[in-house]
């Protein structure tokens, strides 16, 4: 068998067919390491792990994916806290009450007040886009503040033109929790996420090669002696041949600075920075992940643009029209080639990491009970 990417998806698949299976399975990754965009490192100036392509936290409802990323390494319990610079002055994110009386001038003090609040300003009409779906969370004025500058640095769009999903992942409180997730389970891998992946992939059946390009690889190889083909990159870029139009996704640069003698930079781990005159989206600390300890610090800044590695999928009308031209090549595909698509990229959808890892079980599942059937 033969996965193409050795992120979240692709590892997956190859773990199961290793596992499962007993079966081979070859990976080949275009970049020169394995762990797609959740690959960290040990900066060799600070000491202190960090992730090459931004923060990565695992979170999840999902009592299966739990146990399964268990499986493999031992996880720390991490609860994430974001904060926003809006008006000069740190507020939470998630919106909570703290939130909502720095920006706004309120002065709620409990979860009723909060609510009767949220029930005045939230927009009651039809949810045609991410603007009306923000309005619908959190009103008006904290739209305008923290997440309409936000979205077009972002995603070069504003809110109006993108799908209602970009948005309706703002969570809300209603109490004074600055949590950024809810979720039952939320951890960082012990030991980071590059040895993660190295014990996903410990097995003889598997085996990696890094810096091969897939459309490199199918020129010089037979792709007919693989019993099966797992694709998990730009599905657009597969069918490169067949002169559609290509599918919009964003990148994202990172920008690194470190200073010296320094404990931290700033109070936790992410900054958001809404605010149009600023550059950049956020800066990430990774010292406060997992509470790391060096003499000094690093910081990076975060700058999106449309031209680098694909990492987000932009839904928007055109883009989900087309992405559903390429759907239904890939499921001919699929048929014909026992070729599958999977993942954030090759699904042309956003998806959190426990989500990546479940759609790669369940597309394993569904194969296997196939197999079993014929």
């Amino acid at each position: 068998h033969l996965i193409v990417g050795c992120g979240l998806s692709g590892s997956v698949i190859a773990e199961r067919i290793a596992n499962v299976w007993n079966e081979n399975a070859l990976i080949i990754e275009k970049r020169e390491h394995i762990g797609g965009n959740c690959y960290d490192y040990v900066d060799d100036q600070t000491g202190i792990r960090m992730n090459k392509y931004g923060a990565h936290l695992f979170h999840t409802k999902d009592e299966g994916v739990w146990k399964y990323v268990q499986t493999f390494d031992k996880w720390t319990r991490w609860e994430h806290r974001v904060l926003s610079m809006v008006d000069g002055q740190f507020v939470p994110v998630p919106v909570n009450i703290t939130t909502v009386n720095q920006v706004c001038g309120e002065n709620i003090e409990d979860t009723e007040e909060m609510d009767a609040w949220l029930s005045a300003v939230q927009y009651k009409g039809p949810i045609e886009n991410s603007e009306d779906m923000a309005v619908s969370r959190v009103g008006r004025v904290l739209y305008e503040k923290m997440f309409k500058p936000y979205t077009v640095k972002q995603w070069n769009k504003g809110p109006e033109e993108l799908d209602p999903s970009v948005l309706a992942r703002i969570p809300i409180r209603r109490d004074f929790d600055v949590r950024y997730f809810s979720d039952k389970y939320q951890a960082l891998p012990a030991k980071g996420y590059t040895h993660f992946f190295e014990r996903l992939l410990d097995n003889p059946r598997i085996q990696v090669q890094t810096g091969v390009d897939f459309f490199k690889y199918k020129l010089e190889h037979d792709l007919g002696q693989f019993k099966s083909i797992f694709y998990t990159g730009p599905i657009d870029q597969y069918f490169d041949g067949l002169k559609l139009e290509s599918l919009e996704y964003r990148s994202i640069d990172f920008h690194i600075e470190r200073f010296s003698d320094m404990n931290y930079f700033q109070p936790c781990s992410v900054v958001n920075y809404p605010e149009t005159n600023v550059p950049f989206t956020r800066i990430v600390e990774y010292k406060h992940f997992l509470n790391q300890t060096s003499k000094h610090t690093v910081t990076v800044k975060e700058t999106t643009n449309d031209h680098g590695d694909p990492y987000y999928p932009i839904p928007n009308k055109r883009n989900m029209e087309l992405y559903e031209c390429y759907r239904q090549m890939a499921v001919k595909e699929e048929k014909e080639k026992n070729v599958h698509f999977v993942g954030r990229l090759a699904n042309y959808k956003y998806m959190n990491m426990d989500q990546a890892i479940r759609n790669a079980l369940d597309l394993f599942d569904r194969i296997n009970s196939k197999e079993e059937m014929n």
